[in-house]
Parts: C-alpha cells; structure tokens; sequence
C-alpha cells in the first residue's frame, strides 16, 4: 500500500513538472515588448519597492531560480538572468516577490526560514526511525504505547511532521511571492497582456509542483502514523 502510495505521488508530481517544463518553453518564446532581460526585470522590482541591499546574479542550471535570505541575493538560472521573454519575466518577478516579504518581514516567510536548520537535520532521519521503530515493535511484540520501539517510531513521525509542515508553509510563501511579482508587471505595465497571462499561467503551473509535494508529505505522514498508531 505504501509503495501504491508512493507510486502515485511520484506520477502526479511527475505530470505537474512536467508540465511545468511544457509552459516555461512556450513562453520562453513570447518575447516581451519592453526589451528587458530577466535581470533587468528583477533590479527594476527591487527598486520600485525601496530594496537597494539584494544583489541579482546568475546560477547554473535550468529552473534553479531562488532568494536567498542570508546573504540578500536573487540568483536567476542562466536562461532567465539573459532571456527577455515572458518565462523570465514571470520568474524574476517572482523571486524578487520573496526578497520584498523578506524586507517587509512576512510572517509565514519567517516561519519557513526558522524551519530550516530544524528539518535539514531531521528529514534525512525520519523515515528510518519510523521503520526501524515498527519494525523493533514487531520483533519485540510490543502494542501501540509500550516499549522502546514505539518511542523510536513516534520519534521518527515527530521528524517527519517537521518536514510536512515546512511543505504546508512554503505554500503561502510561494503564493504570496507569485501575487507579489504578477501585481507588480501589471501595476507598473511592464508587460502587455498577452504577456501577462503567460506569466501568470507559468506561476500557476510553478505553484502546483509545491501544493502536490506539501499534499504528498502529508499523504506519507498520515500513512506512517496509521501503521504506528494502528497495530492494535
């Protein structure tokens, strides 16, 4: 049933980013009428919204595209710091949106961000507790709430709870960040409308892959919990 479970995840989150790939393709060929490059985008939402402190650079990679709060910078993939389309338009926005809730100290923002020193040492563990703790359980014919192999497994669901909720509030985070950057292009007419709704359609699509891993998390959580909390 897990292995069924899993299965099905894996092949919806494969849909979604795969998708995800077919929508950034087609605007990647929707040049934008205003000549600017996912760069220059990215600089001009800055300084429309008072942020002089956040460098703009490139990464490797293909949709490898992030803020990152601890040194201020708003790394755009190599294809969207040069491109001048839609795609990069909407991207460059987008992580700029992260780096205005960063300036103006958006909650859930904050949440996500203390979070994650907590689940990057728990997450890589979790998993491995939960099974070896029922496993302990079955060796040792212990009940739901007796002996050690049950406080080894709800341990190892506590870890796995830290992981699902930074799931559910990255969720807000990347919303927010997508609203942000779609309000700005069409506030300050940085694009024409046809450009726009590509935009907005590639966010959506980018938004989805992080709503079917949250719902994912949550379907592995529940899982583990019924097998720990179920043996009875």
């Amino acid at each position: 049933m897990y292995f069924i479970l899993i299965g099905l995840i894996a092949l919806v989150s494969w849909l979604v980013s795969n998708k995800l790939k077919q929508k950034f393709a087609k605007y990647s060929k929707q040049q934008l009428r205003n000549g600017l490059s996912g760069k220059e985008i990215a600089e001009k939402m800055l300084a429309d919204n008072g942020i002089y402190d956040v460098e703009v650079i490139s990464t490797p990679g293909q949709l490898t595209d992030h803020y990152n709060p601890k040194n201020k910078t708003v790394n755009l993939s190599e294809s969207v710091y040069q491109q001048r389309n839609a795609a990069a338009a909407a991207v460059a926005a987008h992580e700029c949106g992260h780096a205005v809730q960063h300036a103006q100290a958006y909650s859930a923002l904050k949440m996500r961000s203390a979070l994650v020193p907590v689940v990057s040492v728990t997450s890589g563990m979790s998993q491995w507790l939960v099974i070896g703790g029922i496993v302990l359980m079955a060796a040792t014919g212990a009940t739901t709430g007796t002996g050690l192999g049950f406080y080894v497994a709800v341990a190892g669901l506590a870890f796995m709870g830290f992981a699902t909720l930074f799931s559910f509030i990255t969720l807000p985070v990347e919303y927010d960040a997508s609203n942000r950057a779609l309000a700005w292009l069409k506030n300050k007419n940085m694009v024409s409308q046809q450009e726009y709704d590509g935009a907005e359609d590639a966010l959506k699509w980018a938004a989805r892959t992080y709503l079917v891993a949250a719902i994912g998390a949550l379907a592995s959580l529940l899982y583990w919990a019924l097998q720990i909390f179920g043996r009875d």
